[in-house]
C-alpha cells in the first residue's frame, strides 16, 4: 500500500510550463510526452545561461510537470525544478532533490541483496549438464531461445530458487541497480509465472534491454514481458523492451527513456486484458507514434510466436495505427467486432474469484463502468465492498480508494485480514510476512476524510490515472463525500 502524497500535488499546466521556460530562457523543445532541456545538474554551474548546444538530457513530463535528467539521475516536481533554477540563477549550484534516508537505506540494502544474488546466479548455457539446461529452457518455453540471446540480455539462472534471474543495469555507467526473479510454478495442467524483484516494485524503474538500445534507434517494440523481449530481438532483430509491471502499468519516470522513438510498437500479450492496456499506454506515450498488436489467434504473445515458428515480422507489420481519425467504416472496425466475438468470455471483464454469484449478475469488472451498491447503515456495505476489490486488486487490476467515511488505517487492516483469511491480532509473528505480500499489491488510497471539494478530488483521481494506470476507483461513501448539506438540494 503506497502512501499518497499529502494532498494533491498542484497541477501546473503545459502552457504554464513553457512560459516560464520561456521567460527563464532556458531552450527548450517539444518531445512526445516530455519536454526535453539542458540539465540543470551536468556541464557549467552557476549564474551562467543554459547553453543550447549542451545535450537535452533533462525531461519534463508535460502532464504533470514532474522532471527526470537522465544523465544524473536526479529527478522531481516541477517544484522542485523552479527551486533548483531559482539557486542556479543566485550562482548556487543545483542539489538534486533527496529522497528520505529511511528510502536511501532500503534502496541500497536492496541492491546489495541484488548484487549477492547476481553473484550466486549462473548464465543458462554454463549449467553442468546439457540435460539440466534443456529441462529449465523447457520449464520456462524459451528451448527456441538461442544462448547467444540469453547471452546478450544478460539473463542467467538462480539453481536455489529455480528461477529466472533478469537484470536491471544503470544507463549510466552499467552498474547492476536491481533484478527481476521469475519461477514457474504449476498447478494441474496450468502454469503461472511467479515474478519477485528487487527493489520492491513500486520503485523497480526498469526497462528491460535498454543498455543494448542505440542512439540512433528510432524504432521500437515495447512488450510486457522479459521473455517476450528476447523472442522479439532473435525473431526479428528490432530493438525492443518489456515494462517492469507489465500490463498493470507503465510509471511516468520511465517515459523521458522512450522520447528518442519515432514509432513504437506495442505487443503487450495475446488477451484482451493487454490490448486495453495497449490502447491506455498509447495515450500516454502519443498516439501518433503508437501502433498496437491486436491479439488473436495468429498473434499470439512474441515469445508464443517464436515457439510457434510464425513470422513475428509480418505480424508487427500488421500492427494497427492507435490515432483513429474521427469517423470510421465498419471495414476498419471490423476485425475488432470479431475479437469481441471471439473472446466473449475477456470482453464480460475481470471475474471475481470469491464471488460466483457476483459474475451471474454483473459478469465481471469492465473499465469505464459504474456500479453503485446501497443498503442502510451497518449492513456491512465497507466490509463487502473491500473484499470485492481486494479480490480484483489480487488479479492485477489496479485500485484507488476514496474512504470518506472510515479512516484508511482502519480500512487498511480490514483489507489486510480478508487477504490473509485470519484474525492477525492473534497471530502477530505473521503480520510482517502477510503485510509484505499485501504491500505488493497495486492498492493506492486517496488521503480525504469526511466531506471534500468535488473538484480537488476529481483531480486527485485523474493524477492517480496518469501516475499508477488505476483502472478501479472506490468511493465510500457518496454521502459522506458530498456532505449531508448536498443531498437535499440535488439527490
Amino acid at each position: 500500500v503506497l502512501p499518497s502524497p499529502d494532498g494533491a500535488a498542484p497541477s501546473v499546466s503545459i502552457t504554464e510550463i513553457r512560459q516560464y521556460l520561456r521567460a527563464q530562457a532556458i531552450p527548450f523543445h517539444d518531445g512526445y510526452s516530455c519536454l526535453h532541456t539542458p540539465s540543470l545538474f551536468t556541464g557549467d554551474r552557476g549564474d551562467q545561461p543554459l547553453s543550447a548546444n549542451a545535450p537535452f538530457t533533462l525531461f519534463i513530463d508535460k502532464t504533470t510537470g514532474s522532471f527526470l535528467c537522465t544523465a544524473s539521475l536526479a529527478e522531481g516536481t516541477w517544484q522542485d525544478f523552479q527551486a533548483n533554477v531559482e539557486m542556479r540563477l543566485r550562482g548556487i549550484s543545483p542539489i538534486p532533490p533527496a529522497s528520505s534516508e529511511e528510502v536511501e537505506e532500503e534502496m541500497r540494502q536492496a541492491r546489495e541483496d541484488a548484487r549477492c544474488i547476481w553473484e550466486r546466479a549462473l548464465p543458462l548455457w554454463e549449467l553442468l549438464d546439457e540435460k539440466e539446461t534443456k529441462e529449465t529452457k523447457a520449464l520456462f518455453g524459451i528451448s527456441q531461445v538461442t544462448n547467444a540471446t540469453l547471452k546478450r540480455f544478460g539473463v542467467r539462472y538462480l539453481r536455489t530458487a529455480r528461477s529466472l534471474v533478469f537484470p536491471w543495469f544503470s544507463p549510466q555507467d552499467a552498474t547492476l541497480k536491481g533484478l527481476k526473479l521469475v519461477r514457474v510454478e504449476k498447478n494441474g495442467g496450468t502454469i503461472t509465472y511467479v515474478e519477485e524483484t528487487l527493489p520492491r516494485f513500486d520503485s523497480y524503474h526498469n526497462l528491460f534491454g535498454l543498455p543494448l538500445i542505440g542512439r540512433r534507434d528510432t524504432e521500437l517494440v515495447l512488450t510486457g514481458w522479459e521473455l517476450d523481449a528476447l523472442a522479439l530481438h532473435q525473431a526479428a532483430g528490432v530493438a525492443s523492451l518489456a515494462l517492469p509491471r507489465g500490463t498493470s502499468c507503465l510509471p511516468p519516470t520511465l517515459l523521458p527513456y522512450l522520447e528518442q522513438f519515432k514509432r513504437i510498437t506495442l505487443w503487450l500479450g495475446e488477451d484482451l486484458r493487454s490490448w486495453e492496456a495497449a490502447k491506455l499506454f498509447a495515450r500516454k506515450l502519443g498516439l501518433k507514434r503508437c501502433s498496437l498488436v491486436r491479439p488473436g489467434n495468429l498473434q499470439p504473445r512474441p515469445l508464443e510466436a517464436l515457439n510457434q515458428g510464425l513470422n513475428v515480422t509480418k505480424i508487427l507489420r500488421s500492427a494497427l495505427l492507435a490515432s483513429h481519425k474521427s469517423i470510421v467504416s465498419f471495414r476498419q472496425l471490423r476485425e475488432e467486432v470479431f475479437g469481441e466475438l471471439v473472446n466473449t468470455e475477456q470482453v464480460s471483464g475481470v471475474k471475481w474469484i470469491r464471488f460466483p454469484e457476483l459474475n451471474k449478475l454483473l459478469k465481471g469488472h469492465r473499465r469505464g463502468e459504474l456500479t453503485i451498491f446501497t443498503g442502510p447503515t451497518g449492513s456491512g456495505k465497507t466490509t463487502f465492498i473491500s473484499e470485492y476489490a481486494l479480490d480484483l486488486c489480487m488479479q492485477g487490476v489496479c485500485t484507488l480508494w476514496g474512504s470518506f467515511e472510515i479512516n484508511n488505517v482502519r480500512l487498511a487492516k480490514i483489507m489486510l485480514t480478508q487477504f490473509a483469511g485470519r484474525r492477525l491480532e492473534d497471530q502477530l509473528e505473521l503480520y510482517d510476512e502477510w503485510a509484505d505480500r499485501f504491500e505488493e499489491l497495486s492498492l493506492y488510497f486517496m488521503t480525504f476524510h469526511g466531506q471534500q471539494n468535488i473538484k480537488t478530488v476529481i483531480d486527485t483521481m485523474q493524477h492517480a490515472v496518469y501516475m499508477y494506470d488505476i483502472t478501479h476507483v472506490v468511493v465510500d461513501n457518496l454521502q459522506f463525500m458530498m456532505g449531508h448539506e448536498h443531498l437535499s438540494v440535488d439527490r
